[in-house]
């Protein structure tokens, strides 16, 4: 009887074997696949592919595994059946009705999912348990669908793959893993390059037919369930299966050819995806145009004295061992400020902060998401493609800018008032030397209010000030690089501070609480002791959203940033176009710091100084310059925009909003910046060249 169980995995098996041959076979002869295979690597492609098939496929009928193991007929029978349904509707209870559970603090879609989940299981639970005449009825309907999202999860994957190769001439890599990050732009894209409704009409059609077939044949399977003793060897095969299935993988993809598209082809695509997303990166020099390696550092670097990466900063004047406090805001868009020409009056202490500072009033972040922001504040350098190397395997011991303030003496952290191992901050920071402050370190008298992304800013700003009291008694200086979290979703916050209430959820309130709370920790650190000999640095992360009519549309780029200190910098604003990983390396220079360097950021009131930003998404790298963008993609695709401002009353050095032109005729001084930069902060990475 045994052997009879496994023929649901048996058919589904083979169905998904059988799907990834055919596309290994359209993959050979696919026009793209520019390349001859000969009759004994021909082989070696169908026999790996094949054994990778069936490896991948072990792996991912875990979760049929485990519908298998929980179907029974005993957990319906007094009392167990009523312990487990009444459960079941308290966690639906929870999920739907308790106003501060886990996922409405996380906010979103997220609570309707978890109660629509939740909900469904306890419904069809309840049937079962009520309807025991119609048990088999819903347990074959509930099969049914779980064959048909196996199914149709194989022949979309086989189709999603075909395109991706279509596109690009590989299995997947960080580009599908950046397609469900930017869900909304990729549908629009296939919306308009493919025809969607005969091609999904096919898929529904054929998944249906197959799934048929396959339940038709192993139905019955569900009229006899095994038992304890059964069930337990059948789970014990399936793990050791399991278990050489994760050690066999690796073992095959080791199995080289000088082939590229050989290696590829033998492949199975969900263990890349997996690698992908993993890994985080994407090979700038197999997808984007490149030029001779000496050749693009040299013009990257011309812009430095001397031109060269390790290179010597001498000031010339006194070093000042002032204390920094680095503050990185959450998602402050630069309309979100009176400046900029928002009317909603949600920023007036950071607008009245601004006029007493020394503001950039042309400042773009390299990316859209906090980790890019980290990153380019802490390693001054251009984004590279995939994800930050926060969330990468090789992000320890990097030139940071915590390393400069360590080599002065300065005591260095990271203060965030939420769990620091999301997106492997901790990892990072830890990695480069920073001492971290984060949830953990508060006691539960320190919290007066906290959601799903760490305690409030307010919150944060009293052991911020805490702390640097306890900093200043050592008697050394201090750098504090503070991340904010309450301008986020889910936007709530403590009642009362502001006029929008904290239950209102809304992005204006988050913003406006932020604003709040920073002025609450001026008002406390202005008391301390420390405050006159200190520098504060304020800068978003990002902005809010960074969807737009273009794949880089430079007004979700632009952001606020101000350097203050009380007594020492001057009000004044810069209006020259200037990047994130300009504003440390700036700080640096008015502290008159000595140092060697080899950050791609500059000191923008250095002679050399050119005015620039780079601003990326995960897989498009863009070059702000001269008034026009320059866009590098995959499969060395070049774009580039002229800027023309967009009519505004505002003056043109607070101008967000530009029609992006694409060029008739390309600028190519403009294109060999842009490859430079990113060419050769890709290669410094990866030859571990950016390290201390």
């Amino acid at each position: 009887m045994n052997l009879e169980k496994i023929k649901p995995f048996l058919w589904l098996g083979v169905f998904y074997v059988l799907v990834s041959l055919l596309l290994r076979i359209i993959f050979i002869f696919h026009p793209i696949t520019n390349a001859g295979f000969g009759v004994f690597e021909s082989l070696q492609i169908l026999f790996v592919g094949l054994l990778a098939d069936v490896f991948v496929f072990i792996l991912a009928s875990s979760f049929l595994a485990l519908y298998f193991l929980f179907l029974s007929n005993s957990k319906y029978k007094k009392p167990y059946g009523y312990i487990i349904f009444g459960l079941l509707v308290a966690a639906l209870i929870y999920t739907a009705f308790v106003p501060s559970n886990i996922f409405k603090q996380y906010g979103g879609s997220f609570p309707e999912i978890a109660t629509a989940f939740v909900g469904l299981k306890t419904m069809l639970f309840g049937l079962m348990l009520f309807l025991p005449t119609q048990r088999i009825r819903i347990r074959n309907f509930l099969y049914f669908i779980t064959l048909f999202l196996y199914v149709v999860l194989i022949i979309f994957n086989a189709v999603s793959e075909y395109f991706f190769w279509n596109e690009f001439g590989v299995r997947y890599n960080f580009i599908a893993v950046d397609y469900l990050i930017y869900t909304n732009e990729v549908i629009g894209n296939i919306m308009e390059s493919y025809p969607v409704l005969p091609l999904f009409s096919v898929i529904i059609l054929l998944t249906t037919a197959v799934t048929c077939i396959i339940f038709r044949k192993t139905k019955d399977e569900l009229l006899a369930l095994p038992d304890f003793r059964q069930k337990l060897m059948l789970l014990g095969t399936f793990l050791l299966l399991c278990v050489l299935s994760l050690f066999a993988l690796p073992k095959l993809d080791a199995v080289k050819t000088n082939n590229t598209f050989a290696q590829e082809i033998q492949a199975n695509g969900f263990p890349k995806f997996y690698h992908a997303f993993t890994h985080n990166e994407l090979d700038y020099f197999q997808f984007y145009p490149t030029l001779k390696q000496s050749v693009a550092e040299e013009h990257l670097l011309k812009q430095f004295q001397p031109p060269q990466l390790a290179r010597k900063v001498i000031s010339g004047n006194p070093e000042l061992k002032k204390n920094v406090v680095l503050i990185s805001i959450e998602s402050l868009s630069a309309d979100f400020l009176a400046h900029y020409g928002n009317s909603q009056k949600i920023t007036p202490f950071i607008d009245s902060l601004a006029e007493k500072s020394l503001m950039f009033t042309n400042l773009y972040a390299t990316g859209n998401r906090t980790v890019r922001g980290l990153e380019a504040l802490t390693l001054c350098i251009p984004p590279t493609a995939g994800e930050s190397i926060i969330k990468r395997v090789n992000n320890k011991n990097k030139f940071t800018t915590g390393s400069v303030f360590k080599s002065k003496g300065y005591e260095v952290k990271f203060l965030y008032g939420g769990y620091s191992y999301f997106d492997n901050m901790e990892d990072f920071y830890k990695g480069n030397g920073y001492d971290i402050v984060d949830r953990n370190s508060f006691k539960p008298s320190e919290i007066t209010f906290a959601n799903v992304w760490g305690v409030a800013d307010e919150d944060m700003a009293e052991k911020a000030v805490a702390i640097m009291n306890q900093e200043d008694k050592s008697g050394k200086p201090f750098f504090n690089h503070w991340m904010t979290v309450s301008n986020h979703r889910p936007f709530t916050y403590p009642e009362g501070r502001i006029n929008i209430p904290g239950n209102a959820k809304s992005r204006e309130g988050g913003v406006k609480y932020t604003d709040y709370a920073l002025r609450k920790f001026f008002e406390m650190a202005k008391k301390e002791d420390w405050y006159k000999n200190t520098v504060f640095v304020i800068v978003a992360d990002h902005c809010a959203s960074s969807a737009g009519k273009t794949e880089l549309p430079v007004d979700k780029y632009r952001i606020p940033g101000m350097i203050f200190s009380e007594g020492f910098i001057q009000p004044r604003k810069f209006n020259q176009v200037m990047s994130q990983i300009d504003v440390m390396p700036t700080l640096f220079g008015l502290l008159n710091f000595n140092y060697t360097s080899k950050f791609l950021g500059q000191d923008v009131f250095k002679e050399s100084f050119q005015p620039k930003a780079y601003i990326a998404t995960y897989q498009d790298l863009g070059l702000i310059k001269d008034n026009y963008l320059t866009v590098i993609s995959p499969t060395k695709k070049v774009r580039q925009y002229s800027l023309k401002p967009q009519k505004s009353e505002l003056p043109a050095n607070f101008q967000l909003y530009y029609d992006e032109v694409p060029l008739k005729n390309s600028v190519q001084n403009l294109i060999d910046d842009c490859v430079s930069a990113y060419q050769s902060t890709s290669f410094w990475l990866q030859k571990n060249q950016l390290n201390k």
